[in-house]
């Protein structure tokens, strides 16, 4: 299952059917679990571990050192969940000390050719970034969130759940969950509805949503306000808790 021509650390701990083609570099404190296929070209750094069932692609680099100019080479870590499609030139940073110490991407996610994840980030699961989208340090991603292609997300930006974000868009607030965003810099345009029908919301669900959006962006309400707005929301619909957690829990204040 290794090919002769990969180079293999004797201490990465990889599972008896991992596959790792030609001209590949596994260093050492790597471990991969059981199903991951790993294409010719790719280079995984430790301490990385890797979960089961993913797909790396050629010429991906994970878990790397950081390019924070404050990195003095501690041993920082980076941890991938389960069946991950990681393409073509994808860049995956390990973490910093003046963090967590630690990179963590979730499971189901999909990232395109040449997304970069920086130190320190938290990417959720079944997360998609659409070709060149990058991350720089210290950005959390919610689950289910759509980052299309050439996206930038200055660092500590949080974006939420669900979140959509077209082409090109650059981030420089956090995101609420749900909201759909582009431009530069990023500009909300209103509740992801469709993708919510896509992962089963109720009509009921999505009606209390968007009026739930409403009160943060279309009636003059400060955050505060629309707090208090939500919470009563929150009683009638659940998933408006979601909403909830990314204005309390913003440190950078949310696009407008």
């Amino acid at each position: 299952m290794i090919h002769p021509q990969a180079i293999v650390d004797p201490s990465a701990r990889l599972a008896d059917d991992v596959e790792v083609g030609p001209w590949t570099l596994i260093g050492p404190d790597v471990e991969i679990g059981a199903g991951t296929r790993i294409a010719s070209h790719v280079v995984i750094q430790g301490p990385t571990r890797i979960g089961e069932g993913n797909r790396i692609f050629q010429f991906a680099t994970v878990g790397e050192e950081c390019q924070d100019k404050k990195y003095q080479g501690e041993p920082t870590r980076l941890e991938i969940g389960d069946h991950n499609v990681i393409r073509e030139g994808v860049t995956i940073h390990r973490g910093t000390v003046q963090d967590a110490s630690l990179t963590r991407i979730g499971s189901h996610n999909l990232l395109m050719a040449y997304a970069h994840v920086a130190h320190d980030c938290v990417v959720g699961d079944h997360v998609i970034l659409a070709n060149n989208a990058a991350l720089a340090g210290h950005v959390h991603v919610g689950d289910h969130a759509i980052l299309g292609g050439f996206t930038a997300v200055h660092q500590f930006c949080h974006i939420g759940p669900h979140v959509m974000c077209g082409a090109g868009t650059v981030v420089l607030k956090d995101i609420p969950a749900y909201v759909m965003a582009s431009g530069n810099s990023a500009r909300p345009h209103g509740i992801n509805l469709e993708g919510l029908r896509r992962r089963g919301f109720s009509s009921d669900a999505l009606s209390v949503l968007r009026r739930a959006y409403k009160a943060i962006y279309r009636q003059g309400l400060t955050v505060e306000q629309a707090l208090q707005a939500l919470e009563a929301m929150a009683a009638e619909e659940p998933a408006v808790q979601a909403l909830i957690d990314s204005l309390q829990t913003s440190s950078r204040g949310i696009i407008r």
